[in-house]
């Protein structure tokens, strides 16, 4: 009974998270559309920046139904394993447009026999997430470095960095640092990082500091 009651406090908090999260960009676009109607608006550009809006929302509720799958144990994480350089490879040339406008340069050390104990779906989720993550906030100049070893998976940058204080919930749904809340992201992103890690039997740690930059780091358990 009482995990029923917790699990339902969750659900109801989540909702009205997501909601919160959906109303922003909603009250853009109806701003955006409503100038466009206007004599004399740049309708080009006004409808650029509502397609941008549009695009936020989506990849809100992509994340959403992402998590709700993992959650609900649609998703099978840990399945064999997986050659991490590949991966951490394809990530890398199809984020590259997106670094080089941030003014970010990404770095990967990584031997070709290192293996991670993850669908390679769920290991692209994790590489992609962390790389999202520090394109945004590292800052420009900043170069971010893809390394694994044996049972490790480590995403770092020489950034900007975060307040130490923040670090312990960077992880959580929605949260954003001060730094980050101008930034375009759903706040899912390490929240679902999280989520496949330990659903793998594995654990996730964030360090670092402001002017030190931000490394995190997933530790996966022996075969």
């Amino acid at each position: 009974m009482e995990d029923a009651r917790a699990y339902q406090e969750l659900r109801v908090g989540f909702t009205a998270a997501v909601s919160h999260e959906l109303r922003t960009p909603l009250a853009r676009l109806l701003a955006l559309l409503e100038t466009a109607a206007l004599p004399g608006a740049d309708r080009d550009e006004l409808l650029a920046q509502a397609r941008e809006q549009v695009e936020q929302m989506t990849e809100l509720v992509n994340d959403v139904l992402f998590l709700s799958e993992l959650e609900s144990g649609r998703e099978v994480v840990a399945l064999g394993g997986t050659e991490v350089l590949p991966v951490l490879q394809e990530v890398q040339a199809r984020l590259a447009d997106s670094a080089e406008r941030a003014d970010v340069e990404i770095l990967i050390d990584a031997a070709p026999d290192v293996e991670l104990p993850l669908r390679r779906r769920m290991l692209q989720t994790v590489v992609e997430n962390l790389v999202q993550n520090s394109i945004r906030y590292a800052g420009p100049g900043s170069t971010l470095t893809l390394a694994a070893r044996a049972g490790v998976l480590e995403v770092s940058d020489d950034g900007r960095g975060v307040e130490e204080e923040e670090l312990p919930r960077l992880f959580e749904r929605f949260y954003r640092s001060d730094q980050a809340r101008a930034s375009r992201g759903t706040g899912l992103g390490l929240a679902i990082v999280k989520h496949v890690v330990v659903s793998a039997g594995g654990e996730v740690e964030a360090t670092g500091g402001p002017g030190r930059g931000l490394q995190i780091v997933c530790r996966f358990p022996a075969p």
